[in-house]
This record gives C-alpha cells, structure tokens and sequence, in this order.
C-alpha cells in the first residue's frame, strides 16, 4: 500500500534533523493518500502515498481510518529523513467543509499522541488546491477532475462556488461533461432532437448497448467516477461534431460563472486553473479562455505554480514559520494546538 519516495524527493540520508522545524503535510482525496515529511527550512524531504481512499461514515471522515493510513507512511518517512517529530502539520482532506467534524475534533490530539504535533491545521482540499497553484495572492481557483470548485480570496475571507456534488451542482466538471455526452448519445438513440450520434457509437463502444446504460450505471457506488470516465470521449468528438463542441462550450461557461463569484472584484486578482480535467487540452481550454476574458477581464489567468500537497506544504511552512497570511474560516481552515501529552 506505501509508495516509496521518488526521484528528486530529497528522502534524508538518516542523519536526525532538528525536529522544531519539523513539518507533515498531507493530501487526502478520492484517489488515496499523498504525505510529505521535511522542515520549513529546506521543505519536502521525503513523499509517501497509498492508494486507499480514507472512509467517510456516519461521522463524515473517520479520523481512526485516516490515521491508520497515515502512521505507518509517516514512520517510513521519518526515517528515510531523519525527520522524527514534525511540530506542525497541515491536512488537507475532500469533504472537510460538510464531513469534517469529527476529524476537526480527534485529528489534532491523534497527531500531537503519534508524533508530537504542537499544531494542526485542517484545510479543504479547494484551499490546498488554491495555495498549491496561486500561494498568498488575492485570486480565484478553478479546481476540475471527476468534481468542480472553485474557491476565491481577497486575503481576508475565502469564497467558494459549486462543489455540491454531481447530482446537484460540479457544473462543467468531467462527471458533468460525461453524463451530458452520454445524454446526448441517450438522445440520438431514441431519435430525439439534440443527438449526437458520434456520442452514440462511442458510448456503446464503451458500455455496450444503450439499453443497458442504466443498469450499468445506477447501481454503481463511484458513478461520478464512471460519468467522467466518458468526458475524455466528447472531447474526442468536438473536432467534426457540433453537440459535443455544444457541451465543452457549456461547460467552460459553467466553469467561468464558478470563477467569477468568487474572483475579488478588486485589486489584482489572478486565475489559476487545477486538476486532471484540464489536461483535457484545447478542446475545453479555448472556449474556457474566452469565458473568463469575457466575465473577468480585470483578471489574468497564470500556470497553477503547484498542486494542492504542494499548497499543504506551502501552509505547514507558513505556520511553521509564524508567516502565515491566509485567511481562516472554521469549515474550510481551522488551527488547533492541542496540548502535546508528550
């Protein structure tokens, strides 16, 4: 289950380290686990991962499963650098604004037990998203893959649009761009105006016939997963068949709006965009430039300089450094300094 740190990672040479500095980053999402282990002074030393997804129960995230995935990457690392007791650590976990409770009650006392955290923030993932690709800039975030959010800040308070999850919102994200391909394929085999029959054939290459499309796709636990698991076949389309155009279009509009709600409308704002959809390319990066031209004008859009273990990172050295500028606000960055029984 534990990736071994890679190439360039810095992983110490077991030569102890000062642990005041100390600092454990962690990114916690759909697709598993991501650590760092290093100091604020010479940043990430070693990178662990495992593929299992942390549970989400009848408390939201369960803090006991988090930390059992957590340990043993943490002891792995600890003596690949040398690093054996980081003071500050930053977790940044999906879900954290709605299902967060219970890991914002154990999570800092488990960490302060284990390995002698003196303090803790826990972040929304859409916040490590954003400080990963913008830092402490004024700006707005556009984060995109199975989901869509996008979170804003003018330094003094966070904004965030969408994020409510395929059935009621991620407008413009793969989930949402898959099931408005396979809709239209929907539509091209009941004859209904707004068909795409190259969606069509491309759906039934991939789930077979049409009619079994629902039974394919209800009873599945990931069906966000599965939806976006299409968008990369529409934008395929988009070159010689104008409803899958139609639906990039839409979707770089859906995403701009997000953009826009939350971009200051002051200052000098920036835009930065994050997450596997983009790679996507041309086919929804143009329409989507042209959208935020259009409703931001005031501002720029610049490469995301990271990603959000990268914007964990960046706030454990923040903290650990007493430089900390980002606004915090409870349900999306909270920090506690439970008392160390160490």
């Amino acid at each position: 289950m534990t990736g071994a740190a890679g190439p360039g990672d810095g992983a110490g040479t077991g030569t102890a380290v000062g642990s005041g500095s100390g600092i454990l980053a962690v990114d916690s999402g759909g697709s598993g686990l991501r650590v760092v282990l290093g100091t604020a002074e010479r940043g990430a030393l070693g990178r662990r991962s495992s593929p299992v997804p942390v549970r989400t129960g009848a408390r939201g995230i369960d803090p006991d499963h988090l930390m059992s995935q957590l340990t043993p990457l943490v002891r792995a690392l600890t003596a690949e650098t040398g690093v054996p007791r980081p003071a500050t650590a930053v977790v940044g976990a999906a879900g954290l604004s709605t299902l967060g409770d219970a890991l914002r009650a154990e999570l800092p006392g488990a960490l302060a037990r284990e390995f002698g955290v003196r303090t803790t923030a826990l972040v929304a993932d859409a916040v490590t998203a954003y400080v990963g690709a913008l830092g402490p800039r004024p700006g707005a975030v556009v984060a995109a893959g199975t989901g869509l959010i996008a979170i804003g800040t003018d330094l003094t308070a966070w904004q965030r649009a969408d994020g409510w999850g395929h059935l009621l919102g991620d407008c413009g994200s793969g989930a949402w761009i898959g099931r408005a391909g396979l809709e239209a394929a929907l539509r091209a085999y009941d004859g209904r105006p707004g068909g795409s029959a190259a969606l069509l054939a491309r759906a039934e290459e991939r789930f077979g016939p049409m009619t079994g499309l629902p039974n394919v796709l209800y009873p599945r636990p990931d069906r966000p997963a599965v939806l976006a698991s299409f968008a990369p076949q529409v934008a395929a389309c988009v070159q010689d068949d104008p409803v899958a155009a139609g639906i990039l279009r839409t979707a770089a509009r859906h995403m701009a709006e997000s953009a826009a709600a939350v971009c200051p409308a002051d200052g000098e704002p920036r835009i930065a965009l994050t997450g596997g959809l983009f790679r996507m390319g041309d086919p929804l990066l143009v329409p989507l430039e042209g959208e935020l031209a259009r409703l931001l004008p005031h501002a720029p859009r610049v490469p995301a300089e990271g990603d959000p273990l990268d914007g964990a990172v960046r706030i454990a050295t923040a903290l650990a450094t007493g430089t900390l500028t980002l606004p915090r606000e409870e349900r999306l960055f909270s920090v506690e300094s439970p008392v160390n029984p160490l």
